[in-house]
């Protein structure tokens, strides 16, 4: 059994105009040490295991987020696809002869070669390399899943069940958080809608109650634009936000919340953007002329 104690939020909201943004709160028991980072498009890649790794250059530039300096936890790149990684205790990569790749690398490899959501399901469908999940800082195996979005709204969550991988690909997937699987988490959602969330919703910081109380905002928040949009969507995912001093050992997926990003996603904009809650906001350049 993994015992550590990792959490995490996403959540995509449309504003008005089909203008979309992507939250994420990241919640993880130890410090981080996380960084800004920003790689230029053509930079030659690979999977990071052994000689067997598969091997890439990047089509697209793009600002990222890391954790402990060893891995891609939140990626956005200049078409504004955003990638990001949560914890799944439930994972299970399998094994095969397939080439070799570090789950690190998962969130960049999806924004250093895909600019939508659709051409990123079209090519991890048939699994083209083997994920590794490496020992992370705290000792613990990495256990996680994976959610991109993109300007149209589209969305995807990519889980390792059984060894076997399962794609989540709608438009209607706006929220995800950790366990319990994705499917049972919809099902646990469709009880608290019938309830209705103006007469009571789950209030502790459970990964599954996390879960009915963003899908109720979000279904039920009006449709901003501008500042009012991004205050409304920070206001959200402040709320499934856990305190530090938190974490319970018991718990793996409860962990006080380390910061908060949105990703601005808009198609209009001329660079893509990318805030961390709550000083840092990152540009990145969407211009041919003067790309990273």
């Amino acid at each position: 059994m993994i015992n550590t104690a990792n959490a995490y939020t996403c959540v995509i909201y449309e504003g008005k105009n089909a203008h979309f943004m992507t939250a994420r709160s990241m919640d993880w028991a130890e410090d981080m040490h996380s960084n800004i980072w920003v790689y230029p498009l053509g930079m030659h890649k690979d999977g990071g295991i052994d000689k067997n790794s598969i091997q890439w250059s990047s089509k697209y530039g793009s600002v990222t987020v890391s954790n402990c300096n060893a891995g891609t936890v939140d990626a956005l790149n200049e078409k504004s696809l955003f990638a990001n990684i949560l914890y799944l205790v439930e994972a299970d990569y399998g094994k095969s002869d397939k080439p070799t790749f570090s789950i690190s690398a998962w969130a960049q490899y999806v924004v250093d070669n895909f600019a939508t959501v659709k051409e990123v399901v079209e090519a991890l469908t048939n699994e083209p390399f083997q994920i590794v999940a490496p020992i992370l800082p705290n000792g613990k195996p990495a256990a996680l899943h994976l959610s991109i979005s993109d300007t149209s709204g589209d969305s995807a969550i990519f889980e390792h069940v059984n060894g076997k991988l399962e794609i989540h690909h709608s438009k209607e997937y706006k929220v995800m958080t950790n366990s319990p699987l994705f499917e049972q988490q919809l099902a646990l959602n469709t009880y608290w809608k019938e309830i209705g969330g103006s007469v009571m919703l789950p209030g502790t910081s459970r990964a599954a109650d996390r879960y009915v109380r963003t899908s109720y905002y979000m279904s039920n928040i009006p449709k901003y634009e501008g500042k009012k949009a991004l205050a409304s969507l920070f206001g959200i995912i402040r709320n499934v936000s856990v305190p530090l001093g938190i974490p319970d050992p018991k718990k793996p997926n409860i962990a006080p919340t380390r910061w908060r990003v949105v990703a601005d996603q808009d198609p209009k904009a001329p660079e893509a953007l990318l805030r961390i809650d709550p000083f840092a906001k990152c540009h990145l350049d969407r211009s041919h002329k003067d790309r990273l």
